[in-house]
């Protein structure tokens, strides 16, 4: 297919980019800037808060399929309402000219933080593991507006029927490959030290994807995505957590009272199901940490780092979440 990728130089985007050229697909890649080495068959420079300039770049290119994984991609790492008006804007223009301009299969980027996780008034999970149906309570902009972009996608659904094939996906914490070399991952701290203290990774409940992981799942939705109920959302996670000790003991030592809600992670199974892209698509992931990492696993308590003072939701201090 002719697939339009929207962040495709981001760190995500290269991933997804990469993986679909090598399934076969011409891609391009749609982003505020270049990037050296990406086997992307054209790459367009684009401002898509101006609709305008989005419409247009559609209306040249006229994709048969859109993945938008554009966004201000981290919380807090800009002001509130920029974060807000940012990632809705670009979200609803790119959905707009995708449909307007003949694509088939539009599937957008959503996330796990609609869930909840981190807030400085506290959270704790209704269930694990948790799935596509547990309640989201988002608690600052960036999470707001990836739920309204699964809320999008919900609104394009019903608008466009049978014609247009849309959803969502939530990519757990994204790991690239230079991660998993030793390269700092999105909050600063490597893969390994992530490991070594548990409290870096306790916030989110552990959850991380491979991105050429999360890219297979991209063209397997890709290649599905006619078949499947319109507008669904799907977890995009790894098989395991990234964890050395299972969840059963770590999850209630960051979030008290949670001893009975935990008790089946036992093993390294996640905090979060992958089962409906599994039963509706038959992905899998075929990357964890045990295979990835450039420390075996009996390496990784040598690379520990001083404990991060985390209160037990999850926040340090003053409110602040922890990543």
């Amino acid at each position: 297919m002719k697939v339009l990728v929207t962040g495709g130089a981001g760190r995500l985007g290269a991933s997804v980019v990469t993986g679909l050229v090598g399934h076969g697909h011409e891609v391009i890649s749609v982003d505020r800037a270049e990037l050296a080495g990406l086997p992307a068959a054209e790459q367009v420079s684009v401002d898509l808060t101006d609709a305008g300039a989005t419409d247009a770049v559609f209306a040249r290119l006229r994709p048969e399929a859109v993945v938008h994984l554009a966004a201000i991609a981290t919380p807090f790492s800009a002001p509130e309402p920029v974060i807000w008006d940012t990632n809705t804007s670009i979200a609803f223009h790119v959905l707009q000219s995708a449909v307007t301009h003949g694509a088939s299969r539009v599937l957008a980027s959503s996330s796990p933080t609609p869930l909840g996780y981190g807030a400085p008034t506290g959270w704790r999970p209704a269930y694990l593991p948790i799935d596509e149906q547990h309640p989201l309570r988002p608690w600052n902009a960036y999470a707001a507006s990836k739920a309204a972009i699964e809320h999008l996608v919900a609104m394009f659904a019903a608008q466009q029927g049978p014609a247009v094939a849309v959803g969502s996906f939530r990519p757990c914490f994204v790991l690239s490959p230079e991660e998993w070399a030793g390269a700092p991952t999105q909050q600063g701290h490597t893969v390994a030290e992530r490991l070594a203290d548990p409290a870096l990774a306790a916030v989110s409940l552990f959850n991380y994807v491979d991105a050429r992981d999360a890219a297979d799942f991209v063209d397997t939705w890709l290649a599905g995505a006619p078949e499947l109920e319109n507008g669904q959302t799907f977890f995009v996670g790894a098989a395991d957590a990234l964890a050395t000790k299972p969840l059963a003991e770590l999850i209630p030592r960051f979030f008290p009272g949670t001893e009975d809600l935990a008790a089946g992670l036992t093993g390294d199974s996640p905090a979060f199901s992958i089962a409906r892209a599994a039963s509706e698509l038959g992905w899998r992931p075929t990357r964890s940490w045990r295979t990835e990492l450039a420390l075996a696993p009996a390496d990784v308590s040598a690379s520990a780092v001083a404990p991060t003072t985390t209160d037990a939701d999850g926040s340090g201090g003053a409110g602040v979440p922890v990543p």
